[in-house]
């Protein structure tokens, strides 16, 4: 079977850059061999830029072109940023999906980087404190519930349209304390439900 480098779901086209995350995060889809009918789990090499620009084709068919497969997009930050760049000077919208440690893998802030480039940035906060993150998310990276709060502050710095996002599966007690959270940074905060 070919490896999905993209794949449609509603009025959107998603790129599956790579399987390579800094989470292990306990309801992620990444174990389950199939999601909305799509094998995602890339068996041979990372897709090339010109591949998934080749599966784009025309941007303004979609909503959005969103950067979320099985793996964290920013493992890919240059790759990412040349098909944005390919995405707006066809007319199309880009969003990115993130764990929030696109700034830790790249050892600096990139937040400047990414700005012009998405359209917007749904950051996946999933829970209020660092011990109940590191639980839920088992990051393989140090620093992890820190960092990716400072990248989200560096996007809102950045003037980047960015918010936070939870699976409800944490609860609403936790649900509303990643709310407060939220607001101090000064984010908002999106409730999606669990997958499968």
């Amino acid at each position: 079977m070919k490896d999905t480098y993209t794949y449609k779901i509603g009025d959107n086209l998603y790129i599956n850059l790579t399987n390579r995350c800094t989470n292990r995060c306990a309801f992620c889809v990444r174990g389950k061999e199939t999601y909305e009918g799509y094998a995602l789990w890339l068996k041979g090499a990372e897709p090339t830029v010109s591949q998934i620009e080749e599966e784009i084709g025309d941007p303004k068919k979609y909503r959005e072109i969103v950067f979320c497969g099985y793996g964290e997009p920013t493992e890919r930050l240059e790759d990412m940023l040349e098909l944005c760049a390919y995405v707006h000077a066809r007319g199309g919208k880009t969003r990115l999906n993130t764990n929030g440690h696109g700034s830790l893998l790249a050892g600096r802030n990139i937040a400047p980087e990414l700005s012009g480039m998405l359209d917007g940035v749904n950051v996946s906060l999933n829970a209020p404190t660092e011990a109940e993150y590191n639980q839920l998310c088992r990051p393989q990276v140090s620093g992890a519930f820190q960092g990716m709060l400072q990248f989200a502050r560096d996007l809102k710095n950045a003037g980047i349209n960015a918010w936070f996002s939870v699976v409800d599966c944490i609860g609403e007690e936790k649900v509303e304390k990643c709310r407060a959270l939220a607001g101090e940074i000064g984010l908002s905060l999106k409730v999606r439900p669990m997958i499968g």
